[in-house]
């Protein structure tokens, strides 16, 4: 069994061309021992300067936070490993790449340059909202917070979907559907409602120009392969069902209500 994830770990990464993450810069490794359980205090997700290093207008690879095998059996310990500190990696050393010649986007925060993206800026669309998007997913997946929503942010989706039932439902249905890589997504639009989409590769809700229906996002999973493939292969639907149970209810709730303001 070792042998066989450890042989499905390396045809993972290097399907991905993640061959140049070995020469990546000190500042985007990560530093925390996967020991620890604290998750540090995150950023307000709805600020500009999300994920920005003010000192050097850099963006810089968050801490995991907690240990790679916090939510095993649902996310195996390698996969959170290989996720984490060599993808998201990736996506903070590429974007910093793109934004040395993106000039018009100096010293602006990732969500005030989704406003602005257009889409043909692949290399600031692609790393931008990958750093973004993984950023938010190590909270909404972060072990210790409510298992159950709260019964005003329950109250809310059962207004906009019918039912916690229905709400997984369609959730599950944008995960699952979603051809090839992607997210699916629950946001608050702009009447305040909630709604569900899904987007394909690092795309997000927050790019305006980009995506069919602009929103806030509250939640999101992340569907493409190596985010569960070694231990659920080909079976998508049977990780978008787990992952309801690692939920971290409190982190969606915060978002929900900074969304709302």
């Amino acid at each position: 069994m070792i042998m066989k994830k450890i042989t499905l770990a390396l045809v993972v990464l290097s399907s991905f061309g993640f061959s140049a993450c070995a020469q990546k810069s000190e500042s985007t490794k990560s530093t925390v021992n996967p020991s620890v359980a604290a998750f540090p205090a995150p950023v307000n997700p709805m600020t500009l300067q999300n994920g920005a290093n003010p000192s050097t207008d850099a963006f810089v690879l968050p801490p995991l936070g907690y240990a790679f095998n916090a939510l095993e059996p649902v996310i195996d310990a390698m996969t959170m490993e290989i996720h984490h500190d060599k993808h998201h990696a990736t996506y903070v050393t590429n974007l910093n790449k793109a934004m040395t010649t993106a000039t018009q986007y100096s010293g602006k925060g990732l969500e005030q340059i989704f406003a602005e993206l257009r889409p043909e800026e692949t290399a600031i669309r692609n790393n931008g909202g990958g750093h973004w998007n993984h950023s938010m997913f190590w909270n909404w997946i972060k072990p210790g917070g409510a298992k159950e929503p709260s019964a005003d942010l329950k109250a809310a989706i059962e207004a906009s979907f019918g039912s916690m039932d229905e709400f997984k439902k369609q959730f599950s249905d944008a995960a699952k559907l979603r051809f090839g890589s992607g997210w699916a997504w629950l946001n608050v639009g702009a009447d305040g409602k909630l709604f569900i989409s899904s987007t394909a590769n690092q795309d997000n809700p927050l790019m305006v120009n980009v995506v069919e229906k602009a929103g806030k996002p509250i939640l999101g999973l992340d569907v493409w392969e190596h985010a569960y493939y070694l231990n659920y292969q080909n079976k998508r639907a049977d990780y978008v069902t787990a992952f309801f149970s690692i939920i971290n209810w409190d982190e969606v709730e915060k978002m929900w209500r900074a969304a709302k303001k």
